[in-house]
């Protein structure tokens, strides 16, 4: 599977000063699919078959697919001996879990604003999904911190600042503590 860029790291609950935050982990909603392993060469030619778990149906040794909908899929292979027609059904399985991936990310009103203007940061799709009372907080690197999806702040000093969102849970089991991503702001005199 591909598309996924950047990743979290995990910090220690109330940590937000000595972790690295990396770049937002943007949406993995796109999946590559290669049958290359189920060519049979004595076979002759065959056709692969991917019936993708939302109605859509490719042809191809390998296929690229973008879902519209952060669901969990179950794609199957279908392989059709081109000779004799016959179809070996579900010659492979594999489970696309979409609904279930942590998703870290959040935008920002401005990259550069003056001293004093506002920046608003929401993270509607900010999510843990294996966790429960996950909380959003955000740390704006100039000492001051916020709450929720959507906060507003107005930096005091010009700088370059990399304001963080911790996505924070406490349970149950193997849920991590919290996971952090950063987004710079650049504030000019």
């Amino acid at each position: 599977m591909g598309g996924l860029t950047g990743a979290a790291r995990a910090q220690q609950a109330g940590d937000t000063l000595s972790v690295p935050c990396p770049s937002p982990r943007l949406l993995r909603q796109c999946v590559d699919f290669d049958a290359t392993r189920a060519l049979d060469s004595k076979a002759g030619p065959q056709t692969f078959i991917w019936n993708l778990g939302d109605g859509t149906v490719l042809k191809g040794l390998k296929v690229s697919y973008c879902y519209k909908e952060l669901k969990n899929y179950l794609v199957t292979l279908d392989v059709q001996n081109n000779r004799t027609k016959v179809i070996r059904r579900a010659e492979k399985t594999y489970a696309v879990a979409l609904a279930d991936q942590d998703i870290l990310d959040f935008s920002q009103s401005a990259t550069q604003v003056h001293v004093g203007d506002p920046v608003t940061f929401e993270a509607p799709v900010a999510v843990l999904p294996t966790c429960e009372n996950v909380q959003l907080i955000w740390d704006y690197r100039d000492g001051l911190q916020g709450r929720g999806r959507k906060v507003t702040h107005s930096f005091r000093k010009p700088g370059t600042f990399a304001v963080r969102l911790s996505l924070r849970a406490y349970g149950p089991g193997t849920c991590p503590n919290s996971h952090c991503v950063s987004r710079e702001v650049i504030v000019v005199p």
